[in-house]
């Protein structure tokens, strides 16, 4: 093996454990979803055809606030969602931000780790997880109701996003030293 490929597959090692999942509903894992939601004609489609990204309480935006219950109760990843020309996209993605939620548009969505992966593989939809309390949720229920293609795409966006699920977002990241 010549040094050149030698050297050309130890770059492409180091590459690929350069990049390492974000923990699930933080706010690097937002801003990935953030991406993901662009990228699904469900949701920036058919939240302008139901009138859904409108009700932004006169901010020009919805918000999403996230976190897994297992980790705490505070909302620590955000989503926002504004009407763009014709298409309902994510306008931010990161860090759980927004104070004062309009309790007749916005959400507020929790569950456990291992609820949020279920959910995200497809194994049961928004409305098996809200009856079985497997998903927390606050904000405007009818509307949610109305809107459940897009509400089951949400869903399983958050398994489209890689994460780590080891650790919760409000800690500290993990230190990998032999070091004692």
């Amino acid at each position: 093996m010549s040094y050149k490929t030698l050297f050309g597959a130890a770059l492409l090692g180091l590459a690929g454990s350069a990049y390492a999942a974000p923990v699930l509903i933080s706010p690097d894992w937002g801003a990935e979803a953030c991406q993901a939601w662009n990228a699904s004609p469900v949701l920036t489609q058919k939240l302008v055809e139901s009138g859904w990204v409108k009700n932004n309480d006169g901010r020009g935006f919805k918000v999403i606030q996230l976190y897994r219950e297992d980790c705490g109760d505070k909302p620590t990843a955000e989503l926002r969602i504004a009407l763009q020309g014709s298409l309902a996209r994510c306008v931010y993605g990161g860090k759980a931000e927004t104070q004062a939620l309009a309790s007749g548009a916005d959400y507020v969505m929790s569950a456990e780790t291992d609820s949020w992966v279920e959910m995200g593989r497809g194994d049961y939809g928004p409305m098996r997880a809200m009856i079985s309390g497997s998903l927390g949720f606050d904000g405007p229920m009818g509307e949610a109701m109305g809107n459940m293609e897009p509400f089951e795409s949400f869903l399983l966006l958050v398994g489209k996003v890689p994460a780590d699920t080891r650790q919760c977002p409000n800690q500290p990241a993990k230190l990998s030293s032999s070091a004692p």
